[in-house]
């Protein structure tokens, strides 16, 4: 397990490294936020690997670009793009959206437009597991119960008393998502493993500090 005192760019490329350096490859997606240093040390890291912007995340950043009284319909609009049968619809739908925005809200529009590649990521993957991998939520999920748990203790005498309540945690899910209720199924999983991910993350971002 890898531990540090700051979620920088420094931090998350130390834990990339630590990853590859235990056997971790082949890669085909990563999703998280757009944090530069995050992003940097995906791309630094795991060459070939697509990344997908997460879109709980993307949301987030798309709301504070907004009108507020423009949002609730915003909101449903960039809802619809997920809400599409397949990958081609998927992009058509992106292309309604961002015309129907370019006329009243054009920085939204552009907002939107520049995200294209990265909040669409998912599409080129099995339809199966879009809902899997187009956010980070279950990541975001254990994060709050380490959070919950760790706060409990409050200050740790040194890292090895972090260590073995945090593994505890994560070995309690590991264990649900292998056995109780699978994340990820085999079969779609192979699947998956044979898309050809082209698009690389980009690798010339500063490392910087993450702040949210």
């Amino acid at each position: 397990m890898q531990v540090t005192t700051s979620e920088d760019g420094a931090g998350w490329l130390a834990f990339f490294r630590d990853l590859t350096a235990r056997g971790l490859a082949g890669v085909k997606l990563v999703t998280s936020d757009a944090h530069a240093g995050l992003v940097s040390a995906i791309g630094a890291t795991l060459p070939g690997a697509a990344w997908q912007r997460c879109r709980t995340h993307y949301a987030a950043n798309l709301m504070s670009a907004t009108p507020k009284s423009s949002w609730g319909w915003v909101k449903a609009l960039l809802h619809s793009i997920y809400d599409q049968p397949d990958a081609e619809a998927v992009h058509a739908q992106f292309d309604r959206v961002v015309d129907a925005l370019a006329e009243k809200l054009p920085t939204v529009a552009d907002h939107l437009e520049q995200a294209r590649a990265d909040i669409l990521a998912f599409t080129t993957f099995p339809k199966e597991i879009w809902r899997q991998i187009w956010s980070n939520n279950p990541n975001e999920r254990l994060n709050r119960e380490i959070r919950r748990r760790t706060d409990v203790v409050g200050i740790f005498p040194d890292r090895t008393s972090i260590i073995r309540l945090v593994g505890a945690v994560l070995a309690e899910q590991h264990d649900e998502w292998a056995e109780g209720r699978r994340y990820l199924g085999l079969d779609v999983l192979a699947r998956a493993q044979a898309v050809n991910t082209t698009k690389e993350v980009p690798t010339d971002l500063p490392l910087q500090a993450i702040t949210a």
